[in-house]
């Protein structure tokens, strides 16, 4: 099968203009097949300050009420994304921005309140549509996707953008010999989050439950290296966390950066 590489873009490089620039640049420069599926979470919580709306986070999750969903939309599915899109056109790379609901790529389902917690206008992933995703692929285009789904009733959800890139990763892996990358402003997982070099080298399910205990792994990387092992067991072939600036290396010279997971 093909090599496709699906990789999230996240944390404050989304938010360093100069480093998203950086990154954009490196992934216009892969010839590969890719999709790049991008957060954005503090550009939203800096905008719902703005407007006197408190972001609420559990667990590294955002709450989605009305008024936020309202502001999501706006700053996920268009100012950011559609950034995104001008700046790789401008670097020759043929990209499309779209969203869960465009061709309805991806469909959710609203999450159900569970533990006294509700989520509010949050979408857990009920199918991706590989086929749409596949033709658009092979029409030469690359896939820009916002972490925003939709229900099939009208209504838009916003969705983990990490886990967008694990399910999304898994069923394209029915198609393709796919390749999951995490990128932010860190070299990978880090056993001492004070040494900006301790990176852990490789992480497996066995040894991901003693750094949880020990509380190496907490807060927003837990529900991404939980969404990691998801895609390792449910076919997907490799995934690494790793920092932006690494993406070439990994992809075109094959270096051993950043932290790779494994069963």
């Amino acid at each position: 099968m093909e090599k496709l590489y699906i990789i999230k873009i996240g944390g404050n490089i989304i938010d360093n203009e100069n480093a998203l620039n950086k990154f954009l640049s490196d992934y216009a420069s892969l010839s590969s097949k890719k999709i790049l599926i991008h957060g954005g979470g503090k550009v939203a919580t800096d905008i719902s300050a703005g407007l006197g709306i408190e972001a609420k986070m559990v667990d590294g999750r955002r709450i989605t009420d009305a008024e936020t969903l309202k502001i999501v939309t706006m700053v996920y599915g268009g100012l950011i994304n559609k950034n995104i899109v001008a700046s790789l056109q401008s670097k020759n790379c043929n990209a499309i921005g779209l969203t869960g609901a465009d061709a309805n790529i991806i469909k959710s389902t609203k999450r159900p309140v569970k533990n006294g917690i509700d989520y509010g206008f949050v979408g857990d992933v009920e199918k991706v549509n590989e086929e749409i995703l596949t033709s658009l692929i092979k029409s030469g285009l690359y896939p820009i996707i916002a972490p925003l789904s939709h229900d099939g009733n009208g209504n838009m959800l916003n969705v983990n953008a990490d886990t967008m890139a694990s399910v999304t990763s898994v069923a394209l892996s029915k198609l393709f010999e796919v390749h999951l990358i995490y990128c932010f402003e860190l070299k990978g997982v880090l056993e001492n989050f004070e040494d900006k070099n301790s990176v852990i080298s490789e992480i497996t399910q066995s040894n991901y439950s003693t750094l949880k205990e020990k509380g190496v792994i907490s807060k927003g990387m837990i529900p991404k290296l939980d969404n990691s092992f998801d895609a390792i067991n449910l076919g997907v072939t490799s995934v690494r966390i790793c920092h932006a600036d690494d993406l070439v290396s990994i992809i075109n010279k094959e270096e051993p950066l950043g932290t790779v997971l494994k069963k």
